[in-house]
């Protein structure tokens, strides 16, 4: 068929299936193309009449070059034109219907419009509608309209539907309601769904209806669209239910949405499955979002391949991740190619990787121009890196504007970030909004500031609360201060406890409380600890050595005085003293005197003068006094003075 046209409806010729209609604007949703799915070949083909047949198969030629089935077709379709050419012939209006329609449906127009024109004058409104659909197709679209009204208003919905469609190409959209009104009460589903996308367009009442008409009996489109309604209403149920329907019908975007709907609820394997289909079909959307669940399940070399087969359909986010993937393996020239991709693609998100692409490879200037030009097209993590690369310049006035913009369009980290900015200028206030609307979006090092500032106005509940939530949101700092509050707070309740008169089996409610608390305080300190937080790995050791757990306590001690603690170096030198291994105690001694700790120098002053090295000692004694505090100061003064005193004695 030459110069088809989305868009096929029944007609009414006994036998028959569906007729091409004008094609939709750009702006609508294509149904079933001609001669698919739902809607059957063209009309005309297979309508009744007996005539007898002719020798007209022997004359087709090249029925050797085909399969059996396919010439038996080829010979069956010729039987069937042949009956119909002779019975138009002798004046039959049916057969000349039938035979128009199927020179029509081969694109023959010259051969089908004569006996088209024939059967109309016989009344025909199938022939009418299908004559409109001949000349529509010529470009007479005005002729082409006056059939469709002729056999429309003889009762045919395929030519309301296909009227109703010319006028809204036109503009006429209360002649197109009127027209495919007609068509969808008579239980037309491509009238339903054509209403429907009207009244739709309109923002009107009733589309949900039409739609659930055009669905309800197979329209893929319609079945679509309404599972974006009830999805948008909240009803995810439902919506699941007419994404399914759609995308049995290889509707890529419904299996696209199917999903992601399953993925968002933890069901991978079928959200891939469908995935799958849809980016067989050619949806770049969800071949990329195979990609990234083939990514996650540790199939890095089939992810690359979705990405790119998205990436080059045009897909900017599947661009994107290819850039990030070669990044990651050092290729930067094949990850700045993709991430150029990516931007011509209309993705934003490539300018910014290319500015994080430069400034990892120390070109700062290029870095701020791909800064700029995502930052300027809105991209508020851009804004923020923008603003950060200025203030790493010095140039603070500069970067305030970008931080302000980017926290406006929603930036936690640029909220931050100018909570530090005037933090640093000391203005307290205006620092304390912003880390608390940082805070409040789920920034955990801003909810850490916003706990010190409240523990420092004394509200220590405040406190806790921020604390939770820095901790929680991955802060070692927070969850070593959180632990410090509760073991606070757990000796405060057990000193009062011990003062309360009274308890119940001999452990009052408040030393209950505490007790509970020293174990959360612990859970916290070692939450820390095992982030890295050096002075969470000395209090976990502080505790251990207190119950008289050495191994746990010299564990903890170490991993703190590997990593430059000097209360670790010198708390792990104490306790190797005591237990006799005095040689190893004093190397952390050293270390930790050495890094400014007053009572290790003095321990170390102390421990020269036992073995009668009073030169030594008195080197550490000023080390000690040096670094205090004033206790060990005046301790190490008195040594120095015995130690002169025997020096000359």
């Amino acid at each position: 068929m030459s110069a088809t046209t989305p868009g096929t409806t029944p007609t009414d010729v006994p036998g028959t299936a569906s007729v091409l209609l004008p094609a939709p604007r750009p702006s609508d949703a294509l149904p079933e193309p001609a001669g698919t799915g739902a809607s059957g070949p063209i009309a005309g083909t297979g309508a009744s009449g007996t005539v007898g047949t002719t020798g007209a198969t022997s004359e087709i030629a090249g029925l050797g070059d085909f399969s059996d089935e396919d010439g038996l077709a080829l010979r069956e379709e010729a039987e069937i034109e042949a009956r119909h050419r002779h019975a138009a012939d002798l004046g039959d209006p049916f057969a000349m219907t039938a035979l128009g329609t199927l020179l029509l449906r081969r694109g023959d127009l010259d051969g089908a419009e004569p006996y088209l024109r024939a059967a109309v004058t016989h009344g025909d409104r199938a022939a009418a509608n299908n004559l409109g659909l001949l000349l529509y197709q010529r470009g007479h679209t005005d002729e082409a309209a006056e059939w469709w009204r002729t056999a429309a208003v003889a009762g045919s919905a395929p030519a309301a539907h296909a009227l109703g469609r010319h006028y809204r190409e036109r503009g006429d959209e209360p002649a197109a309601e009127y027209w495919l009104r007609q068509a969808a009460e008579t239980g037309h589903t491509l009238g339903a769904y054509a209403l429907a996308d009207l009244l739709d367009h309109r923002r009107e009442a009733g589309a949900e209806r039409w739609f659930r008409a055009a669905a309800e009996h197979g329209h893929r489109e319609a079945a679509y669209r309404l599972a974006r309604i009830c999805a948008d209403r909240g009803q995810s149920h439902e919506a699941e239910q007419w994404y399914r329907q759609a995308a049995a019908r290889r509707h890529r975007r419904a299996a696209l949405r199917l999903g992601t709907l399953l993925e968002e609820r933890g069901e991978t394997a079928e959200a891939g499955r469908w995935y799958l289909t849809a980016a067989k079909d050619g949806e770049a959307r969800a071949a990329c979002a195979l990609a990234f669940l083939l990514r996650d399940a540790g199939d890095i070399d089939q992810a690359a391949t979705w990405w790119r087969r998205a990436a080059q359909a045009g897909d900017g986010q599947a661009a994107n991740a290819l850039g990030a993937l070669h990044a990651q393996e050092g290729e930067t020239q094949t990850a700045e190619r993709w991430y150029r991709t990516a931007l011509e693609a209309g993705d934003i998100n490539g300018a910014y990787n290319l500015g994080l692409l430069c400034a990892g490879g120390s070109r700062n200037a290029q870095a701020e121009q791909w800064y700029r030009k995502a930052a300027y097209a809105g991209h508020r993590e851009a804004a923020n890196a923008l603003a950060v690369l200025l203030l790493q310049r010095g140039d603070a006035m500069g970067a305030e504007p970008w931080f302000s913009k980017a926290a406006e369009a929603g930036s936690i980290d640029a909220a931050f970030n100018l909570g530090i900015l005037h933090a640093g200028r000391e203005e307290a206030d205006a620092a304390r909004a912003w880390y608390e609307r940082a805070a409040a979006a789920g920034h955990a090092e801003a909810a850490l500031q916003v706990a010190i500032a409240l523990q420092h106005d004394g509200d220590h509940h405040g406190a806790e609360r921020h604390l939770r939530c820095a901790a929680g949101g991955g802060s070692a700092e927070a969850a070593f201060r959180l632990g410090a509050l509760l073991e606070r707070r757990q000796r405060e309740r057990a000193g009062d406890g011990e003062e309360a008169a009274g308890s119940v089996a001999g452990l009052s409610v408040d030393e209950d409380d505490a007790a509970a608390g020293s174990v959360e305080a612990g859970e916290w300190y070692e939450r820390a600890a095992r982030q890295g937080h050096r002075r969470a790995q000395v209090r976990l050791g502080m505790r251990a050595a207190k119950r008289g757990d050495v191994v746990d306590a010299a564990h903890w001690y170490r991993q703190a005085a590997e990593a430059g603690s000097r209360n670790g170096a010198f708390n792990l030198g104490l306790l190797l003293a005591r237990e006799g291994a005095e040689p190893e105690a004093a190397l952390w001694w050293t270390r930790a005197a050495d890094a400014g700790h007053g009572r290790a120098a003095l321990r170390m002053a102390l421990l020269a003068a036992r073995h009668g090295d009073l030169t030594e000692a008195q080197r550490w004694c000023a080390r000690a006094v040096a670094c205090g505090p004033a206790e060990v100061a005046e301790r190490a003064a008195r040594l120095t003075a015995a130690v002169k005193h025997e020096l000359t004695a």
